[in-house]
């Protein structure tokens, strides 16, 4: 039987072939692994009691943000959970400006 190059199936015929790189260790593809890996954080969030909020804001607003983030040395997500807490907290003083 010759060997065929395309031919991966049986190992003992490319024992002496050397590939590039960090030999495979995972048997999923990278966009089955990526899932995985979400599908894992997601459940690890909520057994923390935590819950996804995605909204969008101006560029400004967001440097803004990082740059106090930065300053008080915690996650932009920690600021901006602290700074809705604060504010549900003060909600007398709470008025949405147009």
């Amino acid at each position: 039987m010759a060997k065929e190059i395309a031919d991966i199936t049986t190992i003992d015929l490319f024992n002496d072939e050397k590939r590039p790189g960090r030999p495979r260790t995972n048997p999923h593809s990278r966009s089955v692994q990526v899932k995985i890996n979400k599908r894992n954080q997601v459940k690890r969030d909520k057994s923390k009691g935590l819950k996804r909020v995605e909204f969008k804001i101006h560029i400004d607003l967001f440097e803004q943000l990082d740059q106090m983030a930065v300053e008080q040395n915690v996650s932009r997500s920690q600021l901006i959970e602290s700074m809705l807490t604060t504010c549900l907290k003060n909600k007398d003083n709470l008025s949405i400006s147009k």
